[in-house]
């Protein structure tokens, strides 16, 4: 960033776009980073905005997002509405000055993001995807074992998430125009970025989607198998689905597989067992972040004060997103004709 853009010299002042279910999550976390962030939130619904000051101490509440990204106090804005809106705020925020950090999924497609891209390059200013889960304790744990060679080199990986959780009627979720699209997209995105973050990165990605089920009132689209290929020709496979159910609602087990041992871990990053160079022991990755939230703030903050791009930047996200194309393409092609291309 140049020397135009001053760097706050107290907190970081950020504005939430939004105040739904996102906002309450982020809030909750940010509370033990009151020193480094203060907090306004912004609502179509002002009340609804000053409620949620009141209840995480904020600083301010708007009942316009406009008014939130216009205002000079403002340093960034956390965009925390459904994916269809993400591009339009983003652009208002980056062309206002603004440091940006967008919830994943942060766009609908690669168009879009290129778009950011162009407009972040433009405003010269900080702009981090909110994907929380590559700062979780256990994604920086098995990315530290994997650069440490303890299971020799990855031939195979091996991502399940399985559980049974149906959306209401009334979610948005379930209108594919507000949320980019089914299930997968909205939130399997999170375990494809692990899956594309761990050191090799993956170079082909084929999608398998089964049909969905068309009673009660979550009928998206719920479940993918995903194929891939590392660009180390290790392969892999995502088991996600989110309407097949699993032990203690939410316990599963995923593996890496080394030459010379195995990584195996619960999904959710309770625990991970390593057997391997150095011997068999157990890693506790820590719980006290264990969603990566505040680590992800972290990173923020550190962006806009030293001027660097945060470790979730929009070139990281599109990675991820030119991957989700390729499996669409394929989920969506008739059988016998799903090559990448």
């Amino acid at each position: 960033m140049t020397a135009a853009h001053a760097m706050p010299t107290g907190p970081v002042h950020v504005a939430f776009l939004g105040c739904g279910f996102i906002t309450d999550v982020h809030s909750r976390q940010l509370k033990r980073l009151r020193d480094e962030v203060v907090c306004s939130y912004a609502s179509r619904n002002g009340e609804k905005a000053e409620q949620y000051r009141r209840r995480y101490l904020g600083v301010g509440s708007y009942d316009r997002y406009s008014a939130a990204i216009n205002d000079p106090s403002v340093h960034a804005v956390v965009i925390a509405v459904p994916p269809r809106f993400h591009l339009e705020l983003t652009e208002q925020a980056l062309a206002a000055g603004k440091h940006v950090l967008v919830e994943k999924p942060a766009y609908t497609s690669t168009a879009d993001y290129l778009r950011v891209q162009a407009a972040r390059a433009r405003a010269d200013r900080v702009l981090l995807v909110g994907e929380n889960d590559h700062y979780k304790p256990l994604a920086v744990c098995l990315r530290r074992l994997l650069r440490d060679g303890v299971i020799g080199d990855l031939l195979l990986a091996h991502f399940t998430t399985l559980l049974k959780r149906f959306k209401s009627a009334d979610d948005w979720r379930n209108d594919e125009s507000m949320a980019g699209g089914d299930a997968f997209f909205e939130e399997g995105i999170h375990w494809l970025h692990i899956a594309n973050s761990l050191g090799p990165v993956i170079t082909q990605a084929y999608g398998f989607r089964p049909p969905p089920a068309r009673e009660g009132p979550d009928r998206r689209a719920k479940s993918m198998f995903v194929a891939f290929r590392y660009d180390n020709a290790a392969a892999g496979s995502l088991y996600y689905s989110r309407e097949v159910p699993s032990l203690f609602r939410g316990l599963r087990f995923s593996k890496l597989f080394g030459r010379d041992g195995i990584i195996t871990f619960e999904s959710n990053g309770a625990a991970v067992l390593v057997r391997g160079l150095g011997g068999p022991r157990v890693i506790l990755p820590g719980f006290r972040d264990i969603r990566g939230y505040q680590a992800m703030y972290r990173d923020f903050v550190g962006a806009i004060r030293d001027g660097r791009a945060p470790e979730m930047s929009i070139e990281t996200a599109l990675a991820d997103q030119r991957l989700m194309d390729q499996i669409y393409a394929t989920a969506d092609a008739p059988p016998g004709d799903s090559q990448v291309q």
